[in-house]
């Protein structure tokens, strides 16, 4: 059925707001949830900025795969504050609206990020690949302007992505029917509320998600497949087991925010659980978010040890004041 088939006698909405219907289902557990979000927000945070800064006070990790890192972190703590501070005030008040405005912002901010994270992982991907492929060649490959150029691009891809097509949805006219059933405004429960017949364009749109986060996955997977090829080649175990360890912390997010992206965006409308839906979506906007730091820190070496030389030269050098 189409959207002008199951919105017909309805007339347009000259209210020009949305009710973000979220956690309302959960009444008595508001305060509980804001509790909750709260602490995650705060931790996602602390996590993203303590890891940016020991990166760029240590010139130990000034190296591609911390650029990229840094510019993980700026994505998720962006990504988080689209929409948390948002879903925050809504577990605290009854009326939960959203300007068209507002929501249109938010869209466009959440969209920019979860492309550009796809584009980063993928750079990460192809600096792992170059690093265990091509290790003499390493430095010269991956410069200072490579790196700037794949973080450029992958920010670039997210941008005019999100443009169109948050213009393109909000030229749409929206129904009296302007609950949203989720935490936060993104295309798919949007497009339930357009009066018109939407089947094309959605499917222009799909394919564009399609292939800008199913492309850079691709990317990963072929990078990773040729790294594979080259570590079994290694001849001791113990090169096996380091040349891997360089990139567990990347697969491990990339596991998590895929495993948990895919679900919540390339699932079919028509059978989406709106209850179902705001878990998954949770994931990746809250969690995913806050583990991201976490990964990178206790998995790997080098942030841990440049993290213990940092605390380490505070308390040195706060004992040497008194």
């Amino acid at each position: 059925m189409s959207n002008s088939e199951s919105h017909s006698g309805e007339n347009q909405t000259t209210n020009k707001v949305f009710i973000l219907v979220g956690f309302s289902y959960l009444n008595k557990l508001q305060i509980l949830l804001f509790m909750v979000f709260l602490l995650t927000y705060l931790l996602t945070l602390a996590g993203n900025l303590l890891i940016t800064l020991v990166i760029k006070v240590n010139p130990s990790l000034h190296t591609p795969m911390y650029f990229f890192l840094v510019n993980l972190s700026f994505v998720d703590i962006c990504f988080t504050t689209s929409v948390i501070p948002q879903l925050l005030v809504h577990l605290l008040v009854e009326e939960k609206t959203i300007s068209h405005v507002g929501c249109a912002a938010q869209m466009y901010v959440s969209t920019i990020m979860g492309l550009a994270e796809c584009c980063l992982l993928a750079a990460m991907a192809y600096d792992r690949y170059v690093a265990i492929c091509h290790p003499l060649h390493y430095s010269t490959i991956m410069s200072g302007r490579v790196c700037a150029l794949l973080a450029g691009t992958s920010w670039v891809i997210g941008i005019l992505v999100a443009v169109a097509q948050t213009t393109w949805l909000f030229s749409l006219p929206f129904c009296d029917s302007h609950r949203i059933h989720h935490y936060y405004c993104y295309a798919q429960p949007l497009e339930t509320l357009v009066c018109t017949d939407t089947g094309k364009n959605v499917l222009v749109g799909l394919s564009m998600l399609a292939l800008f986060v199913m492309g850079p996955f691709l990317l990963i997977t072929l990078s990773y497949i040729l790294i594979i090829f080259t570590i079994l080649r290694l001849p001791s175990a113990a090169e096996r087991r380091k040349a891997f360890s360089t990139c567990s912390s990347h697969l491990t997010v990339v596991t998590l925010i895929y495993g948990t992206g895919l679900l919540g965006y390339l699932k079919p409308t028509f059978s989406s659980n709106p209850e179902g839906d705001q878990l998954i979506s949770l994931m990746y906007t809250v969690v995913t978010p806050m583990l991201n730091p976490v990964i990178y820190s206790l998995r790997n070496k080098e942030v841990k040890g440049a993290f213990r030389d940092a605390v380490g030269k505070a308390i040195f050098s706060r004992d040497r004041t008194y």
